[in-house]
């Protein structure tokens, strides 16, 4: 089932028209969210991290949109699916049909989706630098638009080379995210991860890794520019994304890496998603 601006349809019976400006220009941002025994995890920061992201693309807010509202509407989508026990929901906001560039309104339509969870934490996880296109810094690369070209063509490059994903990089080569998540690196005592000023989504797991590290006295945490090079002189490399959590890299060119931290965090996270919300 589909929820299209609260009305539940079959996904068959979803006609999104040849003027849909998401299709059209990518004039569209959606939020990734689990969905856990009907619970929505890390909801409040998923919810403001989209007003946030309408005000600076200038869409309209529907007075109706509140924190409640959209809670229920993503619960009764999920429930109408039959996939409230562990799901993925994408919910999709773009601005309304016309215009070419210039919209001819700031109006909004949804979309609420459901589908079952298959990734899961890999034992063997292997990255390397995806080098042809460059992701752009800038606060607007920080927003979950449509346009997500260079995620494509990097999952592209990676399924090509045996790869699991691909360190994406900037206009000055330095590191911004991979292609599914957030990207942390940890020297000594010390975990880097890509400053926004570098480009990277504003991840609520990366948020929450934050707060979990920054909490830590035995751990000095760096949001900062990263060279790839960096990344293969570490200790160890984890990347974060709201579906999988935590997933430790274990190979990166021909360095592999120990996993320990990561698997800590990750288990930190967990605990921190039963006592969210």
């Amino acid at each position: 089932m589909v929820n299209y601006n609260g009305k539940l349809l079959a996904r068959e019976n979803l006609n999104i028209s040849l003027e849909n400006r998401g299709f059209k220009y990518g004039d569209s941002i959606f939020e990734t969210i689990k969905i856990q025994h009907n619970k929505i995890i890390f909801w409040e920061d998923h919810y403001f991290r989209l007003m946030s992201s309408m005000r600076m693309l200038r869409m309209k807010i529907p007075l109706k949109f509140t924190l409640e509202f959209l809670e229920r509407e993503i619960i009764k989508t999920v429930n109408a699916s039959n996939l409230n026990a562990l799901s993925r929901v994408r919910l999709n906001v773009y601005r309304k049909d016309g215009g070419f560039y210039t919209p001819r309104t700031n109006d909004i339509d949804y979309t609420i989706e459901v589908s079952a969870i298959e990734s899961a934490v890999k034992e063997r996880y292997n990255i390397d630098v995806f080098k042809d296109f460059y992701n752009f810094s800038g606060l607007l690369s920080t927003v979950k638009t449509n346009n997500r070209m260079v995620n494509t063509l990097a999952s592209i490059y990676a399924k090509e080379n045996d790869l699991d994903s691909c360190v994406l990089v900037n206009e000055r080569k330095g590191v911004v995210e991979v292609t599914n998540g957030n990207i942390f690196i940890l020297k000594g005592d010390t975990i880097k991860t890509p400053s926004l000023e570098e480009g990277c989504i504003k991840g609520i797991v990366r948020k929450k890794i934050i707060e979990i590290i920054s909490k830590n006295k035995d751990y000095t945490l760096e949001e900062t520019s990263i060279s790839p090079f960096e990344i293969q002189k570490a200790d160890e490399v984890f990347i974060t994304n709201a579906i999988v959590g935590v997933q430790p890299v274990t190979n990166y060119k021909k360095k592999t890496f120990s996993i320990d931290f990561g698997n800590k965090i990750s288990q930190s996270l967990k605990i921190l998603e039963v006592t969210a919300n």
